[in-house]
């Protein structure tokens, strides 16, 4: 069985390709997250998680890209291949979970139309 990780070469690492999907990606947004997506060729997605300027402290950026990569990690299954896809949350609030963080992610890659018929 093939497992539910996340390998290097699932993660977006050059600049240049960040632009490139800030600048020609799609969109879908909903409250708190924003997805930016486009078709990269490949047999596999690639994903990154930048977040805002003046996002938080230190503890809350590092706490919302580690909510982020689990719910990829966990969703990644249900979704189409071949894109490249930037998952960008807005700083935190109150409200801000895990449990929040899925529904976000799910509602936007539905929005997307990623997800698996």
């Amino acid at each position: 069985m093939k497992s539910a990780g996340f390998t290097r070469d699932e993660h977006i690492k050059r600049p240049n390709d960040f632009k490139n999907l800030f600048k020609n990606g799609k969109r879908a947004s909903t409250a708190g997250a924003k997805l930016f997506f486009l078709p990269n060729g490949m047999n596999f997605n690639r994903i990154g998680f930048p977040l805002p300027r003046g996002f938080g402290n230190a503890v809350q950026r590092n706490r919302a890209k580690r909510f982020s990569r689990e719910t990829y990690r966990n969703f990644k299954a249900h979704l189409n291949t071949g894109y490249d896809i930037l998952f960008l949350v807005y700083p935190p609030s109150e409200k801000d979970s895990f449990s929040t963080r899925c529904v976000q992610f799910r509602t936007l890659c539905e929005k997307a139309g990623l997800v698996k018929e």
